[in-house]
């Protein structure tokens, strides 16, 4: 025991910076392929992997030199049937990788409270009148691989203008919109899917672009149902519900200002209520 103890102690002594470096970036790679593989299909197969390795280590101790034969052998092409069968994940996670250098280098462009008020306005306002819209807010990450595959319009974020792209009549409406900072750059995007198995059947097709764009950028989605008119957000692959604008106010303020929301004096209206207010 006391031999131990004085091991544990040496092995310390001789530890670098660059040791504990080494350590966090292979628990950080590590940790990130697990909340990636976590609740998909990769992670039967990891599973798999661990029960073929045990039985390996298990046949060899118990000298089963037939089973033994055959999974020996089989490790030989496991590197490339895992590469195979993992696919969509490794994508994935080496798009994540690569995308680090595309963070903004000017400065992040911050959103203003009145932004966040009218993406509200214009949520309320589809909401009620069961309105399907896809809203992406860019958040670190920049977005010009979506905003590419849309009509670019560099135009400051309004309500009306918001609510007027979703009209089912204008040619627009069909696809996201992006936002960064308080500026609508383009509409009608494409966003990709979601391809993990946790996904319902039963989403449609509009909430399941909302979790893909989360998944694959740093960013806030927002979906309308036409259906029932309810308001979700997606984030880091994460599907929220949504059971009022206020609560999409608070999520915002918080995921994109990185703040608590101020106290309102007056309670949310839309801004078709502002206009008949003003006549």
């Amino acid at each position: 025991m006391r031999e131990l103890f004085d091991q544990i102690i040496n092995l310390f002594r001789n530890f670098t910076v660059l040791d504990v470096a080494d350590i966090i970036m292979v628990a950080f790679i590590i940790y990130k392929v697990l909340m990636l593989i976590r609740g998909t299909r990769a992670w039967r197969i990891v599973l798999g992997v661990a029960v073929f390795i045990v039985l390996l280590l298990l046949s060899n101790k118990l000298r089963l030199s037939t089973l033994y034969w055959l999974l020996d052998h089989a490790v030989v092409l496991l590197p490339v049937a895992l590469v195979i069968l993992l696919m969509p994940e490794l994508r994935q996670l080496l798009e994540g990788m690569t995308r680090f250098g595309v963070l903004h280098l000017a400065g992040e462009e911050t959103t203003e409270v009145r932004t966040i008020e009218e993406i509200v306005a214009s949520t309320a306002e589809l909401s009620a009148g069961r309105i399907g819209a896809l809203i992406v807010v860019e958040r670190k990450e920049n977005l010009e691989e979506i905003i590419s595959t849309g009509v670019n319009l560099s135009a400051r974020v309004s309500a009306p203008l918001l609510v007027s792209i979703f009209y089912e009549g204008n040619p627009l409406h069909d696809g996201a919109v992006v936002i960064r900072g308080d500026t609508l750059l383009s509409a009608a995007c494409r966003l990709p899917l979601s391809e993990s198995k946790r996904v319902d059947r039963a989403m449609h097709m509009r909430h399941r672009a909302a979790l893909g764009v989360s998944e694959a950028f740093d960013c806030v989605a927002i979906a309308v149902s036409e259906e029932r008119g309810t308001i979700s957000c997606a984030i880091q692959g994460v599907f929220i519900k949504l059971n009022s604008p206020t609560e999409l106010r608070d999520l915002l303020h918080k995921e994109i200002r990185g703040q608590n929301s101020p106290k309102r004096a007056k309670p949310l209206i839309s801004f078709k209520t502002r206009e008949a207010a003003k006549q």
